[in-house]
């Protein structure tokens, strides 16, 4: 999944704005309030943590720079997916230790349900499709890494089981396809109506939400914290900072931790109900273990959806649409490219250790981020843990770890690291033949 800051109206170009439901109704920004929890960014995380403060009582004002759904929750792929891209449970184990490692590994093994269960306890309509994600196996080596990484989160009691060969290939049409792990959890969703449903849910609690309201400033006040949005000011007890990947004002604390990973999604014509039934017949969503990683889902109207990272950004977007229709087109056995009926690029902010981080950039002013490409699970998890550290809970015991909020060494030359890890993958891709 493709976690995002957006360009100006980037969100508009998704095929979630064309899809979306009514946006819900926010306040504009007064002039001068005083709040208990002041939240930076109406994103998935932002907007989770405010539907918690508020239920328990807190005073929240939300404040987006844009619109809802414009950055991050309005960009990505919309995929459900209860683990991590880059990191097994045994590595997570190793950095941890034993104590911590597995409350992280069950926090997040139990995203997907969080979502799920959010989805269903407020009405959300966000065509949320709980079908299970597979992970397909390229080829008999990579099947038996997955095989080892589902004994590991079956030890952790998560729904994961192996597919055979036949049975992968039957519920994923991919001409690599040796067998696949399969977590019944997982799913798909329209992400910008999932974004639009927890916002209004957050307001029905109490919340106030603020659009166009980008954080200048973030400064000590007394006891607090006074932020700056154009002429008005807010002053907070505490304040959460859930921004991802932007760099524009208060967001650079958060945005500067992190390496930019530009990534481009499609969403083709919709497909017939024969090529449906023949590629995707019980609807799971699919990433294979490829190096050059390869996905696809349905939406709600059999569009699929699917993506892929450009070495170059220059006229990236014309060529991407190309690249993967024709991905598409091969890895499916489709007749011909499927028509591109819309391209939209968001940036995934990837940790450098792949894993979620908090940081204290001040004392009640905590921020976090690293979903690393599993945006909508994790931020389910990750919301309601700020929330947690909002309303008093040491950040030691949260499941989350701390991490130092400095910014990353040498960030320019590590943004520029995914263009050569592009054309690495691309390059042990088309050595194995694939």
């Amino acid at each position: 999944m493709t976690t995002a800051q957006s360009a100006p109206h980037q969100h508009m170009r998704t095929v979630w704005w064309q899809t979306a439901n009514p946006a819900p109704v926010t306040q504009p920004l007064r002039a001068a309030s005083k709040v208990d929890v002041a939240i930076i960014g109406a994103g998935f995380t932002g907007l989770t943590a405010a539907l918690h403060l508020a239920r328990r009582g807190a005073r929240v004002a939300v404040l987006e720079a844009e619109t809802i759904g414009s950055g991050a929750s309005g960009l990505n792929a919309g995929f459900v997916v209860p683990n991590f891209a880059k990191a097994d449970p045994a590595a997570v184990v190793r950095k941890l230790g034993e104590e911590r490692g597995y409350r992280l590994l069950q926090m997040i093994g139990g995203g997907t349900d969080r979502v799920y269960a959010t989805i269903h306890e407020h009405g959300i309509a966000c065509d949320a499709e709980q079908v299970g994600w597979m992970h397909v196996a390229h080829s008999e080596k990579m099947l038996g890494i997955l095989e080892h990484r589902a004994q590991a989160w079956q030890a952790l009691g998560r729904p994961v089981r192996m597919l055979n060969g036949g049975e992968a290939r039957r519920r994923a049409g991919l001409r690599h396809n040796a067998g696949a792990l399969i977590d019944e959890s997982g799913g798909t969703l329209h992400p910008l109506n999932y974004a639009y449903g927890l916002a209004s849910a957050a307001i029905k609690a109490g919340a106030s939400i603020h659009e166009h309201a980008p954080v200048q400033a973030v400064e000590r006040s007394n006891d607090g914290w006074r932020l700056t949005s154009g002429q008005s000011t807010i002053d907070a007890d505490k304040v959460l900072l859930c921004t991802n990947a932007s760099e524009q004002g208060a967001a650079r604390r958060l945005g500067r931790i992190v390496v930019p990973l530009r990534v481009y999604q499609i969403a083709t014509a919709p497909l017939d109900e024969v090529t449906v039934r023949r590629i995707s017949p019980e609807r799971n969503p699919v990433a294979d273990t490829r190096a050059n990683l390869f996905t696809f889902r349905l939406d709600r109207d059999n569009r699929l959806i699917s993506g892929g990272m450009s070495m170059l950004p220059l006229g990236a977007e014309a060529r991407m649409a190309a690249m993967v229709a024709g991905r598409l087109q091969a890895e499916l056995g489709l007749p011909r490219p499927p028509a591109v009926e819309s391209i939209w690029r968001g940036t995934a902010a990837m940790t450098t250790d792949f894993l979620p981080h908090v940081y204290e950039f001040g004392p009640r002013f905590i921020g976090g981020i690293g979903c690393n490409g599993r945006g909508i699970a994790l931020t389910a998890m990750l919301g309601e843990v700020l929330a947690d550290a909002a309303s008093g809970t040491p950040l030691d015991a949260l499941p989350i770890p701390e991490a130092s909020p400095r910014a990353l060494p040498f960030r320019s030359f590590a943004a520029a690291a995914p263009s050569v890890a592009i054309a690495q993958a691309r390059w042990q891709d088309r050595r194995q033949g694939l």
